[in-house]
């Protein structure tokens, strides 16, 4: 597996969260060198944070990672809002040194042009009856629990990590239907652009494959399958999940320390910024170049 990419696109983290991978997706990222981090929509759950959610030092250790990867590797940092995370809405777009805040944007790489979104502003439920995705996102949050019961006791017999709540989704022919209506769309919405593509997440849905011309390209998610995006130097793109990973192959090839001099805070900084000199431009609308 290769440690060096163009861009890395991770979504769905969900952060504040019981459910949440933060120490997994923490230590992914640390096996890795890109120049690019696309952070593709709920990040940091503010459903559950409003309701019944708590933010842990695991949590903060998420936002540490990607800041050494900005101070280490100049790892341009883009994070894209998500139903999950819309209290950004009231700052965007935003740019704070090599961090962009966007609610959108237009990847151009190697010939071909990808329009990047989050996905929920494509989901009738999410969009048009939010009061019914937060009785979803009850079931839902139940559904994750049970996950995290059936893998402590896989886990203690010597068995690989299982995603029960992906499972059942797979079994349920409206989830189904549903996730095949939403990639239909998204790929209708890439076309109608003049894209070559479309990445989102949202559904949790790992994927990666052709629609009707279309290339369709899922993050899939930190809470059930722990999956991410990469894009070599050659433009291909690959699904890489955390279960496959050979840590200790790859741990000796990359692992950043911080320069003596260099400080990284221990809190989440976007509330601490002082926002001196910061670039307010409709970043979203316009293609950037990678």
């Amino acid at each position: 597996m290769k440690t060096h990419y163009k861009t890395i696109i991770v979504s769905d983290v969900h952060l504040g969260t019981k459910g949440s991978k933060s120490k997994e997706i923490a230590r992914f990222l640390k096996q890795f060198h890109c120049d690019n981090l696309i952070l593709n929509g709920d990040i940091i759950d503010g459903w559950q944070l409003k309701k019944s959610g708590s933010w842990k030092r695991k949590h903060t250790r998420f936002f540490n990672r990607v800041l050494k990867m900005m101070e280490n590797q100049a790892t341009k940092v883009y994070y894209l809002r998500g139903n999950h995370d819309d209290f950004l809405d009231q700052i965007l777009p935003i740019q704070i040194g090599e961090l962009h805040i966007l609610a959108d944007m237009t990847y151009e790489s190697h010939g071909k042009t990808y329009f990047i979104t989050h996905g929920d502003v494509f989901d009738s439920i999410t969009t048009n009856l939010r009061w019914i995705a937060y009785l979803g996102d009850v079931g839902y949050t139940f559904l994750l629990w049970l996950n995290r019961v059936v893998n402590y006791y896989r886990m203690k017999n010597g068995l690989r990590y299982f995603s029960l709540s992906q499972y059942v989704k797979g079994k349920v022919k409206q989830a189904v239907s549903y996730i095949d209506d939403y990639e239909t769309e998204l790929a209708k919405v890439a076309k109608a652009r003049g894209c070559d593509g479309i990445i989102c997440g949202h559904i949790h849905k790992p994927e990666n494959r052709m629609i009707d011309g279309i290339h369709y390209l899922n993050s899939g998610d930190w809470v059930e399958t722990m999956s991410a995006l990469a894009e070599d130097h050659e433009g291909n793109w690959e699904l890489i999940y955390f279960n496959e990973i050979d840590f200790k192959r790859t741990s000796s090839q990359v692992d950043y320390v911080l320069p003596q001099n260099s400080e990284i805070t221990t809190k989440f900084p976007l509330p601490e910024v002082a926002f001196t000199g910061i670039q307010e431009e409709e970043l979203s609308t316009r293609p950037i170049h990678l």
